[in-house]
């Protein structure tokens, strides 16, 4: 019911383009885009401008610092998308229920987003215990049968993540921490109503995102879904699997992921994620990693691998300092896991994020499966014409993007680099720059990648203070929206030109 199967999905596109727009960042009411009818909206204006690929963040539940990529959970979907009118149509919530007070339209106030919805939920599930339809009901018996393998740890991770007012579960009760067996049954059954609202609230995720999957691939486009290398510590991944994971008899990290030093950050990234125990996930055959693929393909039509060069070897810094400065490159089984997803799963649409600092066995991983990697035109420009980022250098496969989320806008960029630099974009773009989002955008779309994708910041010309994220900052990441007037239909009908002139659509 809930995910389209493998043998269903469609090819992924050749000579395509794409947007990079994370569904928070879309209009609508309650404070934060939703994947409800907005979405479905943004679908049409993706179709009318040829565009065939919508790329989002990582889908999953987020927890402090409200960062996509360090989720609760590497399954679960994150129930701040789930859209409330679309709760009314089914009267699971009335329609004063949603009186709320004004919000920005501009910019997500988790702070303010986060208890409103999550007790409208609440609602929606009370309503649904007194009065729901046997319809629905049977949809939620199933559902939670399909999906047991992560929906049963999943659950109880944050009803008991709740009880304990948010802290970690490396602070909870050894008997929890240690999940003893009774200590957890006693759990389930002191927690039952709050593990049976857990439940309906991805129930609910699920069913909707189907919904707008299944729109948006009537409509020819293609969702390109993101999945991080590593999974947060504080995550119930780690807690119920942490034999798993490099921890301490007490569930601390002994080793943390990130990167060293690099253009992002002079100190490097400490991320905090705990790196994988691979020689207890070889053990079993790679059986987590399994499940966490086949639900992606499930989930999405093109997967994202972020951070891939970590498949080959990661940046394990010690778990008590602070910077990722001091560190070392450990190995991982990149060769050994990608052949049993291939035996078991067959020919994945896979993009290998590979950036930073790459080697000789990161390249080899990438093209014995045949991975296309990325391409950065904000990296284009930095030395001279034999820049791999260059349009004219490009092989395939290949993707471009004009910059991602963790970069700045390409006017932001554009307007930051120096004089040499600025000259070399406007000599290679033959413009003057003041549209250099577009000419940016044109670059990709006219080159030879398989796949061009521009965030809709540069779409719309916008500046440094629609960053969707700046790596190493605390707080005041992943808060961007767009309001619809933004978007008008002459830059849906430039990019339908684009695309037109470069083979990129049939329309």
């Amino acid at each position: 019911m809930v995910v389209q199967r493998q043998e269903e999905m469609k090819a992924t596109p050749s000579r395509a383009s794409g947007i990079l727009l994370h569904p928070t960042s879309l209009p609508g009411f309650g404070g934060i885009g939703t994947i409800g009818r907005n979405a479905c909206d943004f679908v049409k204006i993706l179709e009318r401008s040829g565009t065939r690929l919508w790329q989002m963040l990582p889908l999953g539940p987020t927890g402090y610092g409200d960062s996509p990529y360090a989720a609760l959970s590497a399954f679960a979907g994150n129930p701040l998308l789930i859209d409330l009118e679309l709760l009314v149509d089914q009267e699971l919530l009335r329609r004063s229920d949603l009186a709320l007070p004004p919000m920005n339209p501009q910019a997500v106030d988790f702070g303010t987003v986060i208890p409103v919805k999550t007790q409208l939920l609440r609602k929606a599930f009370e309503t649904f215990r007194i009065s729901g339809s046997q319809t629905i009901g049977r949809e939620l018996e199933s559902f939670v049968r399909d999906n047991a393998f992560w929906l049963d740890d999943f659950t109880l991770f944050v009803a008991l993540k709740d009880e304990h007012h948010g802290a970690p579960w490396t602070d909870w009760e050894s008997e929890l921490r240690r999940r003893d067996a009774k200590a957890l049954s006693r759990a389930r059954e002191r927690l039952q109503r709050d593990i049976e609202l857990q439940q309906f609230v991805q129930f609910l995720f699920f069913r909707q995102w189907q919904g707008l999957k299944r729109h948006a691939n009537e409509h020819g486009i293609s969702i390109v879904g993101d999945m991080p290398i590593f999974v947060a510590h504080d995550s119930a991944d780690v807690w119920a699997r942490q034999d798993l994971f490099e921890l301490d008899d007490r569930g601390q990290t002994t080793v943390v992921a990130g990167v060293p030093p690099d253009y992002f950050s002079r100190t490097g990234q400490r991320w905090g994620n705990p790196h994988y125990r691979w020689s207890a996930m070889q053990a079993d055959g790679y059986a987590w990693w399994l499940q966490r693929m086949r639900m992606m393909i499930e989930t999405v039509d093109i997967i994202r691998l972020d951070h891939f060069r970590g498949f080959a070897a990661a940046w394990a810094i010690p778990g008590t300092d602070a910077t990722a400065e001091r560190g070392e490159w450990r190995p991982a089984p990149g060769m050994e896991l990608f052949s049993t997803f291939s035996s078991s799963l067959g020919d994945l649409p896979l993009i290998a994020e590979d950036l930073g600092v790459i080697t000789p066995d990161v390249l080899e991983l990438r093209d014995r499966f045949h991975l296309p990697g990325m391409k950065i035109l904000q990296f284009a420009f930095g030395s001279d014409a034999f820049n791999e980022n260059l349009p004219h250098n490009l092989e395939r496969p290949v993707v471009v993007y004009t910059g991602t989320h963790d970069n700045d806008t390409t006017l932001g960029w554009f307007s930051s680099i120096g004089l040499p630099e600025r000259t070399r974009v406007c000599r290679y773009t033959h413009t003057d720059g003041r549209e250099i989002g577009w000419d940016l955008i044109r670059l990709g779309i006219a080159s030879v990648a398989d796949m061009a994708f521009a965030p809709l910041q540069d779409v719309l010309g916008l500046g440094s203070s629609a960053r969707m994220n700046l790596p190493g900052r605390a707080d005041g990441n992943w808060t961007w929206r767009f309001t619809w007037d933004a978007l008008t239909d002459t830059f849906v009908e430039r990019l339908l030109e684009l695309n037109r002139t470069f083979g990129r659509t049939t329309k």
